[in-house]
């Protein structure tokens, strides 16, 4: 790409980026949102326009009698497509398109039965996605799923006192035919914690629901291990019931805080606990904080999930990691509503604007 290439290349992204943050604009609103002249920024208009990006919406500024010329509104074309979001959680599947301007155009929920099983998840998220995906192209994907996920192949991994999956599913491939662009799938809390990033580089995002989890960013980045597993707390040593050394899932059924047949833990038995149960929750996850504090030396943990965020529960965590020897500070999080798909949504926006931004078919 020679020089000039580089310089339109340059100045078409500022126009579509400007659109996408204005949603329509005369030539002369982009070339100061752009900060370009009018007749280079008329030239990108008539190159993306062309390229099918760009359309004139046909309404007119107002002209004539001393208030200029009229101008022409711009705006993205309808078939720049969108992207898919998905959240795969216990409670079910969520699936939302959004389009380049970051709204919502469609959303379809499907329930999930209890006990999950690979198969019924595996239809209730073809379903939901295809009715979110009904009306037109869909760019890419982005999915944020309740276990581990393998950093290699996006399928679901199984492990041990997981209460959710049973079993290994494989979103690429459902998702594959809804789908022009690439799919990336990735663990809740770690999409979680991206929902988390803004102001902080260095944090550690610990989810305390019916399963256990915990995200840790680094420079910014979350940091997902070899194999995609980095942040699984579950089998940490901590403190139990008795004072004895425990891994950490094995607090949970000496309280009588599990679901029946299951590892998942009961949130509304724990929640209606009394101060003594949450204080002995206090203890085991401060022990688990000790352990990530030495570890990845986090600025701050957010404790989030449907028990972790609850005041009782976090004030129960916060009295007892005061104790330790090295102290974080703690706090609930910032993103209270559905915290995994609003990553994930952020994350499919992003990639969607730059897919347009860069051609990419």
């Amino acid at each position: 790409m020679d020089s000039m290439e580089l310089v339109r290349s340059a100045t078409d992204e500022h126009v579509l980026r400007a659109l996408m943050r204005h949603r329509r604009l005369t030539r002369a609103e982009l070339a100061i949102e752009a900060g370009i002249s009018k007749p280079t920024a008329g030239e990108s208009v008539r190159r993306l326009s062309l390229a099918g990006l760009l359309v004139d919406t046909g309404e007119r500024t107002p002209g004539g009698r001393g208030r200029g010329r009229v101008g022409t509104y711009y705006a993205l074309a309808g078939g720049v497509g969108t992207a898919l979001a998905v959240s795969i959680a216990p409670e079910g599947v969520v699936a939302e398109c959004v389009d380049a301007y970051g709204d919502v155009v469609a959303r379809a929920e499907h329930e999930v039965a209890r006990p999950a099983r690979p198969e019924s998840v595996a239809t209730a998220l073809q379903q939901a996605a295809t009715r979110a995906t009904a009306a037109g192209a869909v760019r890419l994907a982005v999915v944020s799923a309740a276990d581990p996920v393998d950093r290699a192949t996006g399928r679901m991994i199984h492990l041990p006192d997981s209460p959710f999956l049973l079993g290994e599913l494989d979103p690429l491939h459902l998702l594959a035919p809804l789908v022009t662009g690439p799919i990336v799938v990735d663990n809740d809390v770690n999409w979680a914690a991206r929902a988390e990033r803004d102001g902080s580089a260095d944090f550690a995002y610990l989810f305390l629901g019916e399963g256990l989890g915990c995200a840790i960013v680094s420079d910014g980045e979350v940091r997902r291990g070899a194999n995609g597993l980095a942040g699984e707390v579950a089998h940490l040593l901590t403190t139990g019931p008795d004072g004895r050394a425990v891994r950490f899932i094995d607090v949970f059924e000496p309280l009588g805080l599990r679901r029946h047949d299951s590892t998942a833990i009961d949130v509304d038995r724990l929640l209606a606990a009394g101060a003594d149960v949450h204080a002995t929750l206090g203890e085991a996850v401060s022990g688990v904080l000790a352990a990530l504090l030495a570890l990845a030396d986090p600025e701050h943990v957010i404790i989030g999930g449907p028990w972790g965020a609850h005041p009782a529960v976090l004030d129960a965590i916060t009295a007892a990691a005061a104790h330790e020897p090295r102290p974080v500070p703690v706090r609930a999080p910032t993103v209270l509503d559905e915290p995994s798909l609003a990553g994930a949504r952020r994350e499919a926006l992003e990639l969607l604007r730059t897919t347009i931004v860069s051609g990419t078919p």
